[in-house]
């Protein structure tokens, strides 16, 4: 038993510097590109940069696509409610691990002021959530599929639903689901959490994929094909309307949007899921067809 918690608070220590991923039962690579248990899981919180497509989609790179959750386990999205997933360096820092031994308020287990921030307007690195207060932290998003195979999941089906500003944060984040959001097919939908740092460190992307299913629907109004998204931070009429697609960027290949330049705020641009690339906070109620 000494052993056991001496390796695993070596593990924990190690933590610090992880990068972050959304945690949920219903997510794939819950256990690693393994089928065995891991409490211990770090793969999906992998970045993703200078890449193929066919290796950076759905981190195929590692497996983790591979590795769907058990059949009963879905990510469940209540039509007009929210859901809520944990940001964490590591499942064991989430409640899907230990009984949540090693969980605290954020997503390395550790514990910060309310008010948390670097000094000298440097980054933060403990967790590594890529900014540098608060304010800063780039957004994050959740895409829906109406697809059951990820096989058939393509940039222009994953459409993104619901965008959370100010994340990643603290470890629990709750996001906002449409209320015209309708069925999933048989078998379930497809999602996938994304997220786009603004700076602090390499400029690179993280999505990760999730078995999901829509509870409550009632309409029956399908879901609008996706469009790149595309800075527009300096004239929103630039901004596009309806259903977009994740941010795939400064990958070798599949990319959809391209930035150059600095920001109003003098920091190279970096697009993200905020009014900078026309994503409102909350759930996207403009996704459906007319």
């Amino acid at each position: 038993m000494f052993i056991r918690s001496l390796c695993l608070a070596s593990a924990l220590v190690h933590l610090a510097s992880a990068h972050i991923a959304a945690w949920h039962k219903g997510m794939y690579c819950l256990n690693g590109p393994q089928q065995e248990e891991d409490q211990n899981a770090q793969a999906p919180v992998n970045p993703l940069y200078d890449m193929e497509k066919e290796d950076w989609w759905f981190q195929h790179y590692n497996k983790c696509d591979q590795f769907p959750p058990a059949k009963e386990d879905f990510l469940e999205l209540p039509a007009g409610g929210n859901f809520t997933v944990e940001l964490a360096t590591n499942r064991a820092a989430t409640t899907l691990s230990y009984d949540g031994k090693y969980t605290s308020d954020w997503p390395d287990g550790k514990v910060y002021p309310s008010d948390y921030h670097s000094r000298n307007s440097s980054c933060i690195t403990e967790p590594n959530m890529h900014a540098q207060n608060y304010s800063m932290a780039a957004g994050t998003a959740f895409a829906i599929s109406y697809q059951s195979d990820l096989a058939k999941v393509t940039p222009e089906n994953l459409v993104v639903f619901s965008v959370k500003y100010h994340t990643p944060w603290t470890r629990i984040a709750t996001y906002q689901v449409p209320k015209n959001l309708p069925q999933c097919p048989d078998g379930g939908c497809t999602c996938a959490w994304g997220w786009v740092p603004n700076g602090c460190g390499e400029p690179n992307m993280y999505m990760h994929g999730f078995k999901c299913n829509v509870t409550g629907a009632t309409s029956k109004t399908a879901v609008s094909e996706a469009k790149p998204p595309v800075w527009c931070e300096d004239d929103q009429a630039k901004c596009v309307k309806g259903a977009k697609q994740l941010i795939f960027w400064n990958q070798r290949s599949g990319n959809n949007t391209f930035v150059g330049g600095l920001d109003a705020s003098g920091y190279p641009k970096s697009p993200g899921y905020n009014m900078k690339c026309g994503f409102q906070d909350g759930a996207q109620d403009d996704i459906f067809l007319e």
